[in-house]
């Protein structure tokens, strides 16, 4: 029995040309970071090593909450790190991109580049 469950997978595994065309569709976007805001949170992180609260905040134009909000959803996936200190008694939150968040990225990026390459040769 597990015999033929496992020749069952196997047949229904996608062959590697087929997997790559699969990744150019819009439906396999990664979804937390297509958002514009988060979006713009890591691609800022990507370029820069570490960015203050504040500073991401003026850098994107947007309102307390709102970059609150986003930046714990790539917190809690762990795209992104929080750090919060205190400068004498300001308190200083500061957000680095993790690992995998750059991966996420580069990934996000890849599939961008697919459907352009895929739209353009139409």
């Amino acid at each position: 029995m597990a015999k033929s469950n496992t020749a069952r997978i196997a047949r229904t595994e996608p062959q590697p040309a087929a997997r790559a065309k699969a990744l150019s569709t819009p439906a396999d976007l990664d979804r937390l970071i297509h958002e514009r805001v988060r979006l713009a949170i890591v691609s800022a992180l990507a370029v820069r090593d570490r960015l203050t609260f504040n500073e991401l905040k003026a850098l994107l134009k947007t309102s307390d909450g709102n970059l609150s909000v986003h930046a714990r959803k790539l917190e809690d996936a762990d795209y992104i790190t929080c750090d919060k200190s205190f400068e004498g008694r300001v308190p200083k939150t500061e957000y680095r991109l993790t690992a995998l968040g750059r991966r996420a990225l580069e990934r996000y990026l890849d599939h961008m580049e697919a459907l352009i390459r895929a739209t353009r040769t139409r």
